[in-house]
């Protein structure tokens, strides 16, 4: 159901950007509860009050999403000093990994404050007050975990079944996820919650929009006029004790299973994202590490042959193997089958969209789903037909550490 644009969206809305010395990124953010932000090591856009938002949902939410960008962005008289991708008009993103159930949000603040190639900017977007009060930072006494709607015995069950319908030939691959509920002694400050991301995993995309909260290091896509590239992840390993990280990174590079699912992720991108593009180079794989596991990670980059916006490049390249399986449509069917969860905007795209349709789109892992003093946190593993269902929950449990330790402020 898409929300109708409020008044202000109907009128035409003043947009203004110009070059500013904000500080640290994150620090900006005002409220506890409302927070807006896509940052990787210090640079990023940061975002707060709501000039306008879109709720949709559906298997056309992508193309409804992008009509309404574009209407909205008709209706705007902008002055940008800079002219840079994330200047000018901006709205958040955050999109449901299925079709049903699931809404997805495009939210456009009233304010957002971007770094990037050491050029600093402030945008405000209509009457708003671009420094507000920024309220004090607060973090939780105690955090106390629940099952979530599906518990760690039964993602056991789920992934074991998964192998076996694997086995038997009917699909190559799928990612299965399972959740967890934390509950906490105080209303969650989701800014306290990004900064122990950010700190913590300074590679990764910290973002956060409504509610959704987490620290991504797969970039989905993103467009820069022409140019559009992605960073696709798929094959994990984890700190072993008395194995030290040259030698996991060698045994994840050499790993027969982890190659097979990395390459089902290059290809299903490769080929879904082809057809817009007049050249595309596929650079990898290498190993990404990071504090908690170490991927295999490939970066594909291709020219764009029409001026496509980056949310119907979304669409179409939307779940790629690497969040839903291979064949696509005989995995998403297995997932709903047996996860039996409602995956909300986890796994699906979050990130940011500007007036020129540039942006970028990560993939929403590491996360929460925070509402007032819960969180309900989220992990998923690639499963192919040799994966063993006791080390798959290993891997799941490895990949909720960052959101453990940034609630426990570890």
């Amino acid at each position: 159901m898409t929300s109708a644009p409020t008044s202000r969206t109907r009128q035409r809305i003043r947009v203004r950007s110009k070059r500013d010395t904000a500080g640290d990124l994150l620090g900006l953010l005002p409220d506890p509860e409302h927070a807006l932000a896509w940052v990787r090591d210090g640079s990023g856009l940061v975002g707060w009050g709501e000039a306008a938002r879109l709720e949709v949902s559906g298997p056309d939410r992508f193309a409804q999403a992008d009509k309404w960008w574009r209407e909205f962005v008709s209706h705007l008289d902008v002055d940008d000093e800079l002219g840079v991708p994330g200047s000018g008009p901006v709205a958040f993103v955050s999109m449901a990994f299925a079709d049903e159930p699931g809404d997805s949000v495009l939210i456009v603040p009233e304010v957002v404050v971007g770094r990037r190639n050491g050029e600093q900017w402030i945008t405000t977007i209509g009457a708003s007050d671009p420094a507000p009060n920024v309220a004090p930072l607060s973090r939780p006494s105690t955090v106390r975990y629940a099952n979530g709607q599906l518990p760690v015995t039964q993602y056991r069950e789920a992934v074991r079944s998964a192998v076996a319908r694997m086995r038997a030939g009917e699909l190559d691959k799928v990612v299965l996820a399972h959740d967890l509920v934390a509950v906490t002694d105080r209303r969650l400050d989701q800014r306290f919650v990004l900064q122990g991301l950010a700190r913590r995993y300074p590679e990764c995309w910290a973002y956060a929009v409504d509610g959704l909260v987490g620290a991504t290091p797969e970039l989905l896509l993103r467009r820069t006029g022409s140019v559009v590239d992605s960073r696709v992840l798929a094959g994990t390993t984890w700190p072993h004790d008395g194995v030290s990280d040259e030698e996991l990174a060698a045994a994840l590079m050499s790993s027969e299973k982890n190659l097979e699912e990395h390459d089902y992720a290059i290809t299903s991108l490769a080929e879904t994202l082809r057809p817009y593009c007049t050249t595309m180079s596929v650079e990898g794989p290498s190993v990404l590490r990071l504090p908690n596991v170490s991927h295999l990670s490939s970066d594909v980059i291709g020219e764009l042959s029409s001026s496509t916006s980056l949310l119907h490049l979304g669409e179409a390249v939307h779940p790629t193997a690497a969040v839903g399986g291979t064949p696509r449509l005989d995995a998403t069917t297995l997932i709903s089958q047996l996860e039996g969860m409602d995956r909300g905007r986890y796994a699906g795209p979050v990130g940011w969209i500007d007036g020129n349709g540039d942006g970028e789109l990560g993939i929403a892992l590491r996360c929460a789903q925070i509402s007032g003093s819960t969180a309900r946190l989220f992990a998923g593993c690639g499963l192919v037909a040799d994966s063993d269902p006791d080390i798959e929950v290993q891997e799941a449990h490895a990949k909720m550490r960052p959101m453990r330790e940034a609630l426990e402020g570890l």
